[in-house]
């Protein structure tokens, strides 16, 4: 194993620092964003570490859900407990998988039930324009949950301007062991001042063997938008979209022997936006519905859990240019929370919050962005959220820094989780006095342009939690409600712990270029390190589960009618065990997926043979999920 990762990583470096390249085209290492500050500015006049990655890469690597492609981009930690799209934890900088925002053209979609459902994005590959990601504190503009950082999904129809003409037309089909079969096609049109998209992802496999069970999946996303240009200063755009999850999730949530639990999950998913621009003047209202319907299946004897969520939202936001060197941007946003369920009972819950942010250049190099949210729930009342922003840019630096507050309410699972059934005999408790989560973050980074075609980026961060919830085991005497509990049973009950402090240090590589002789490479590359110390007795769950050290990694090469792409990751946790069902999670793991292409027609029609795992790993990211060993499949591309 050490001898393949030190090959792989000479094959990297090789290709990202020997390899010849004299003829290059500059790249856009710099894009111009609205993740961070709901501006239209580019990224290094943020303040805030970014990364932006093209839809496009979708079907170039060798990945086959959203979740896999985040889980390879530098700095994200996607902890999986299936494959291809069955369920993934997003987390960043060492925090919970609720603390990561997921966000669709400006609207989140964390879903209220649980934060295990938020990466299931409910759009189409064929529809994404460029996804961002925002690492640290974000609670200043977008509110609860944005905590780690936020991703952000930039759709082709939303991100349409006027009086264009264009075209693309894609689709893929793969089969492979297991009884794989996957499939996606998808396409942008827009003539003028009318542009619609849509596609359909489905992944679906009879699963490898597991313990009594086999792990099979059968996951669709389906998505549609159109975006109309109504004069030259407003347009109109909506977007409905379905996502379908049906998988088998033995151990998903618990280490009991007798799990051989099967989930479905369906979500709708209705999306409105208007846009007023002109002059220096913008303005957008955005209007958000999603309805979720979980089905949880413990065993062949168990009853089954039924969960239906909803999640209502506005945001308005305006921008003004007040000058060359000005920006004020500041809107309001009204969320509305439901929860039906015979497991955990019926809840509402309603949050608001309004904030201005101001962007402000001195001089010819130094931004300064201040942001302030007051955020209301109805459990928790109000609280002030402040963010200080700034960076400096020289011709081939960029120095930045950032400190902020943010906060997390609770979702329905943490609260309410096997609260409204008659027995429990072991398991997960939610807890409704649960307080919100609060933090106080600190950053300072530098980027480096010097290398024609090369990003490199550094951060050191710190983060201090207060009443940071996660499951920490606790014995039944010291249970607040032991109603339906068992004086034998085994139980993890939700809990604020006091303080947890987390320290890190990311790295992030972006390489691309274009040869003259029809060979193109692009690669990223991305190194952290956390440390995270708790002053609770008892570990809890998922803040002992992150990764100490992380480093993940794309390269993709092209040369004549080839390509070539491999992606991977290397992580050190904690090590972890169950006896009961012989489970553990080792000191560390490497994984290492490739893909070899050959166009047959052009660039338009291709071949390609691609194996995940290809080392044959046996691994888990969370204790008791046993994720696929090696994986074999081929398949047909088409690109007009």
């Amino acid at each position: 194993m050490k001898t393949n990762k030190k090959i792989t990583l000479c094959t990297f470096l090789y290709f990202l620092i020997i390899h010849p390249a004299i003829h290059a085209q500059q790249v856009e290492l710099d894009p111009v964003t609205i993740t961070a500050s709901l501006q239209p500015v580019s990224s290094s006049a943020t303040g805030r570490n970014m990364l932006v990655i093209k839809g496009e890469q979708f079907s170039k690597l060798p990945v086959n859900s959203l979740d896999e492609l985040l889980r390879y981009l530098p700095g994200l930690e996607v902890q999986m407990r299936g494959p291809m799209g069955a369920q993934s934890d997003i987390v960043l900088r060492g925090g919970t998988f609720q603390q990561v925002l997921v966000i669709i053209d400006g609207i989140r979609i964390n879903d209220p039930n649980t934060g295990h459902f938020n990466s299931y994005i409910p759009i189409a590959p064929a529809e994404i324009e460029r996804i961002e990601i925002l690492k640290g504190a974000s609670s200043a503009i977008y509110g609860s949950e944005a905590v780690g950082g936020v991703i952000h999904i930039i759709t082709k129809t939303f991100a349409a301007k006027r009086e264009q003409k264009t075209s693309q037309l894609t689709a893929q089909g793969a089969a492979g062991q297991y009884g794989l079969l996957n499939g996606q096609v998808g396409g942008f049109y827009q003539n003028k001042n009318t542009a619609i998209a849509g596609g359909v992802l489905s992944n679906n496999a009879t699963g490898q063997q597991q313990r009594g069970t086999k792990g099979f999946f059968h996951n669709t996303s389906a998505s549609a938008s159109i975006n109309q240009f109504i004069n030259k200063y407003w347009n109109i755009s909506f977007r409905s979209a379905y996502d379908k999850r049906d998988f088998a999730a033995q151990n998903f949530y618990t280490t009991f022997k007798s799990d051989t639990a099967h989930e479905k999950v369906a979500a709708f998913w209705n999306q409105l936006q208007l846009n007023y621009a002109k002059l220096h003047h913008n303005f957008s209202l955005d209007i958000g519905y999603k309805t979720t319907n979980d089905t949880y299946k413990f065993n062949s004897a168990a009853g089954a859990n039924s969960n239906k969520s909803n999640l209502m939202q506005g945001l308005a936001v305006y921008n003004w240019e007040a000058g060359a060197k000005t920006t004020l941007t500041t809107g309001a946003q009204w969320v509305n929370k439901k929860m039906q369920s015979n497991d955990r009972g019926n809840h509402t819950l309603n949050q608001a919050g309004a904030f201005l942010i101001v962007g402000q250049r001195i001089g010819e190099h130094f931004n300064v962005n201040p942001a302030m949210r007051f955020e209301w729930n109805e459990r928790s009342g109000w609280q002030m959220i402040p963010q200080l922003n700034l960076s400096y840019k020289l011709p081939y630096w960029q120095l930045r820094g950032s400190a902020g507050k943010t906060i997390r309410d609770a979702d329905f699972t943490e609260r309410f989780n096997n609260y409204n059934k008659t027995f429990v005999a072991s398991g997960s408790i939610g807890n409704p006095d649960l307080a919100s989560e609060r933090s106080f973050s600190y950053e300072a980074g530098a980027d480096f342009f010097g290398i024609k075609n090369m990003k490199i980026a550094a951060t050191i961060f710190r983060q201090n939690f207060t009443h940071l919830i996660d499951y920490v085991p606790t014995p039944f005497n010291e249970m607040p409600r032991k109603t339906n509990l068992s004086p034998t049973g085994t139980y993890a009950l939700a809990k604020n712990i006091a303080r947890v402090n987390s320290t890190g240090i990311e790295t992030d590589i972006q390489y691309t270029k274009q040869f003259d002789n029809k060979q193109q490479l692009w690669a990223t590359f991305g190194l952290t390190w956390i440390d995270s110390k708790s002053d609770n007795a008892t570990p809890s769950f998922y803040v002992s589960s992150h990764a100490k050290f992380l480093t993940n990694f794309n390269l993709q090469y092209t040369i004549h009618w080839f390509s070539v792409s491999v992606n991977g990751l290397y992580k050190q946790r904690n090590i972890q065990s169950s006896t009961p069902i012989n489970a553990f999670l080792s000191k560390d793991y490497f994984l290492l997926n490739a893909q070899l292409q050959a166009y047959v027609y052009k660039n338009k029609l291709s071949i390609f043979a691609s194996a995940d795992n290809v080392f044959d790993k046996q691994y888990s990211d969370l204790l008791g999920t046993v994720m696929p060993r090696r994986w074999v499949m081929a398949g047909l591309k088409v690109m007009l």
